[in-house]
């Protein structure tokens, strides 16, 4: 498992932001939270974060990114939660609570008593996000404490499932561009105490679509390093810019990608498939969970790590569990490892088109920056 990162609740994870900034504003959360992030004070802080922009990605590709790599000296990364894909980090950093508590647990998760899979990203109309994930956000206590939150985004993602989940609490201010992105941050930014929040998606996109070795991924990359050194001069000075990402990424090659549809093997005794391709939710039929993890190590050896729900979370993998989250998780985890990935042509086509994938818990995938400036 040395090729495996442990997710730093509690210390330096993405969990950790919002409650780092609250300190920093002179509003700590209530109860303050342990963390082991502490950020310089300031009247206000704008959390930009991007997508898929993992810190070795940002390391090795530096000369893309003049500006945030100008901002690596010094800083130590922190990590995502696990899985490291985007809906559980986007929670995770809203909330200030781990994937265990907040219960957005992958890209797909089983909805308890039933034999469907909630899509995180795209939600479904049956669940309430409100019960799926009932714990007040972090910006929501924030602005309770008189912090100015603000969420910029894109207008697609206003009142979604996942927005409601995981950032409700503030103002939403709708921005699909750049200059309305820079516009909304600048304003919001002269609340006194405030915190704004930006998201931008396209270098994920960019990455699932052509990989992170691609042409296309660098080019986005100095398009977003524009942005955010353009963000960086039309705030006040004061103002401070803390600049992060929900996970890396990883390229998967043909040779790499195992078809369980190929390897019927590996659906005895699974009910439901949940997950995504670089970690997979088996949730098994009854008495099946042994002789699953059984058939997936045999079959995987390894180029996974394959273990049942109870060993993951006793590895500390989603954090301390609350009794209504545990019914999400797989029976049977899945983390794949190097560049390897776990497919369904039938149950998951469009994966398949896929260059670059995350979700696992190796260092390119679990390790994000924190750049502050």
């Amino acid at each position: 498992m040395d090729d495996f990162l442990q997710p730093a609740y509690g210390a330096r994870s993405l969990g950790d932001v919002v409650p780092a900034v609250a300190a920093a504003l002179g509003v700590p959360l209530d109860p303050e939270p342990p963390t082991d992030l502490t950020l310089p004070p300031g009247p206000s802080y704008v959390v930009f974060l991007v997508d898929g922009l993992g810190a070795n990605l940002l390391r090795r590709y530096a000369h893309a990114a003049p500006y945030l790599s100008g901002l690596l000296e010094g800083s130590v990364p922190g990590t995502a939660g696990v899985p490291s894909t985007t809906a559980t980090s986007l929670t995770s950093l809203g909330t200030g609570l781990v994937p265990g508590a907040h219960g957005l647990v992958g890209f797909t998760s089983r909805i308890p008593g039933t034999e469907k899979l909630l899509n995180a990203l795209f939600w479904s109309k049956d669940v309430d996000p409100l019960e799926w994930q009932p714990h007040p956000t972090a910006f929501a206590r924030l602005q309770q404490a008189g912090v100015s939150v603000t969420v910029v985004n894109k207008r697609e993602f206003r009142g979604s499932g996942l927005t409601v989940a995981a950032h409700r609490g503030g103002e939403y201010v709708d921005a699909d561009r750049v200059g309305e992105r820079i516009a909304a941050a600048l304003a919001a930014s002269a609340g006194r105490p405030s915190l704004t929040y930006l998201y931008e998606g396209d270098l994920d996109w960019t990455g699932h679509r052509y990989g992170v070795s691609s042409s296309q991924w660098l080019q986005q990359l100095a398009i977003i390093d524009a942005e955010a050194e353009q963000l960086r001069e039309a705030l006040p000075p004061e103002t401070r810019l803390v600049v992060v990402a929900d996970h890396g990424m990883v390229d998967s090659p043909p040779e790499h990608r195992v078809d369980v549809d190929e390897q019927l093997e590996l659906r005895d005794g699974v009910m439901l498939l949940g997950g995504e391709a670089r970690f997979r939710h088996l949730y098994c039929q009854r008495g099946a969970v042994d002789d699953v993890a059984a058939t997936w190590a045999q079959v995987l050896g390894e180029r996974a790590e394959v273990m049942t729900r109870d060993a993951a979370i006793a590895r500390g993998w989603f954090g301390a569990v609350r009794p209504s989250v545990l019914p999400r998780l797989g029976d049977v985890l899945v983390a794949s490892r190097g560049d390897h990935g776990v497919f369904s042509s039938v149950d998951f086509g469009y994966e398949t088109t896929l260059v670059g994938l995350h979700g696992s818990l190796t260092p390119d995938e679990m390790l994000i920056p924190v750049l502050v400036d």
